[in-house]
């Protein structure tokens, strides 16, 4: 990180005049990038009043409490002990955040290249307890379009960009620009090298779409390539471990029965954690690009596929595979989809969320016959992520928070609804 990271992207828009001469004109967006400093990063944390939730991402559960991620902005914190009338009732302001997974009373959470370790245990009184600094890749926004140039890592984090137009005139075959499409992830690494008390035992839960969980006293954190794993056996101040080189473009994990499962836009892998502080690769399912996050029940896993732009050009789906036989894992159906993100398992119920297409419940009893065995549809939710809680089910989407009673699958029921923009 002291050392400068040149990054220089490129996609030139609009048109290219010719003349007699091959003299050519080319106009194109100019992001200029916006910094925060590493000083103002390190004493940005601010436990704030309730706030409006305006880009959601990531959620977790933990006891009576709900987390969602705003966007690169921070946690919104929601008081669930009544899930018919849940209450937000702060705000944690983390820039950069994209990620979180909680321990006992303490929550972790990614702010751009550093770990924060934040004391929740008084809900009145939360505290950043603990910083780790550099432990993830410098990452630079999401370009929607034109050049990024001059990205200058000692000026700190960047936090967006300042867009302008140019023309330019270059003449003959004075071109040596490289040309790369805007990306569709919401960061891309450039390495330069999920009053009031909560309890204090215990992990949280978190939904497929997570890049951060626990297991035992570990934290597992991925970025686009690599594994990077804590000791949190003091759970006040973890020891970064190591990290492991996984596969390009991983994106989820998901522990289950001693494994840690890893989502990929190229596959699925599995490593063993029978000795958490060292995961062992046990085998790796491939299948055709696309975004992909994984959940596990039993001898199934099931994959979401969502095709089109960067995540891929196949069909968008659902997998199933078998892993009876955990180093063989093997394709045993695919299901058509239109937009799939998230999904949960829970005792043979799973919950698909399709994208603008809702909220799809199958019973999975079966999972050759998911298709022919659906419990309900909610078409008008553009749903995201789930976390399946039992009989509670919480979903995040583009128009707010929701939770449904499925203890009767019979009658599931809406039992409220947070919004986004609205208080």
């Amino acid at each position: 990180m002291k050392t400068i990271v040149k990054f220089l992207v490129i996609a030139i828009i609009l048109t290219s005049s010719f003349s007699c001469s091959d003299k050519i004109e080319e106009t194109y967006t100019l992001n200029t990038p916006e910094y925060m400093s590493y000083d103002d990063l390190r004493n940005s944390f601010q436990m704030k009043s309730a706030q409006v939730i305006l880009q959601p991402g990531k959620i977790y559960f933990k006891d009576d409490f709900i987390f969602v991620n705003e966007y690169l902005k921070g946690i919104h914190i929601i008081n669930n002990s009544n899930p018919e009338n849940p209450e937000k009732v702060t705000f944690l302001e983390i820039p950069g955040n994209i990620d979180m997974a909680i321990k006992g009373n303490m929550l972790y959470a990614d702010s751009y290249i550093d770990l924060l370790t934040i004391d929740i245990s008084d809900m009145n009184n939360i505290v950043e307890v603990d910083r780790d600094e550099e432990v993830f890749p410098y990452t630079i926004p999401e370009i929607r379009e034109g050049v990024a140039y001059g990205i200058d890592a000692q000026k700190g984090v960047i936090t967006g960009y300042t867009v302008t137009t140019e023309t330019v005139e270059i003449k003959g075959d004075d071109i040596s620009y490289q040309f790369f499409p805007a990306w569709e992830s919401s960061f891309v690494a450039v390495d330069a090298m999920n009053g009031s008390k909560i309890s204090s035992s215990g992990a949280g839960t978190g939904g497929s779409m997570a890049r951060f969980t626990l297991y035992d006293d570990y934290l597992y954190a991925i970025d686009n390539a690599s594994l990077h794993l804590f000791d949190v056996s003091d759970n006040t101040n973890p020891n970064r471990m190591k990290q492991i080189a996984i596969s390009w473009q991983i994106e989820t994990l998901f522990p289950y029965d001693e494994k840690l499962f890893i989502g990929a836009q190229n596959g699925m892998f599995i490593y063993s954690l029978q000795n958490p502080a060292n995961p062992e690769f046990i085998s790796e399912f491939r299948h055709a690009t696309a975004c992909d996050p994984v959940v596990v029940e039993g001898d199934y896993a099931y994959v979401t596929l969502r095709g089109g732009n960067l995540c891929g050009a196949i069909e968008s789906q659902l997998e199933v595979i078998n892993i009876s036989n955990i180093e063989s894992p093997q394709m045993l159906k695919s299901y058509p989809m239109k937009e799939p993100y998230g999904l949960g398992i829970d005792d043979e119920v799973l919950f698909v969320c399709d994208g603008y297409e809702g909220l799809k419940i199958y019973n999975a009893a079966d999972p050759m016959t998911l298709a022919a065995n659906q419990i309900a549809h909610y078409p008008t939710v553009d749903a995201f992520d789930v976390i399946p809680l039992g009989e509670i089910l919480l979903l995040i989407g583009e128009d707010g928070l929701y939770q449904y009673d499925y203890s009767d699958l019979d009658n599931i029921k809406q039992l409220s609804h947070i919004r986004i923009n609205g208080m």
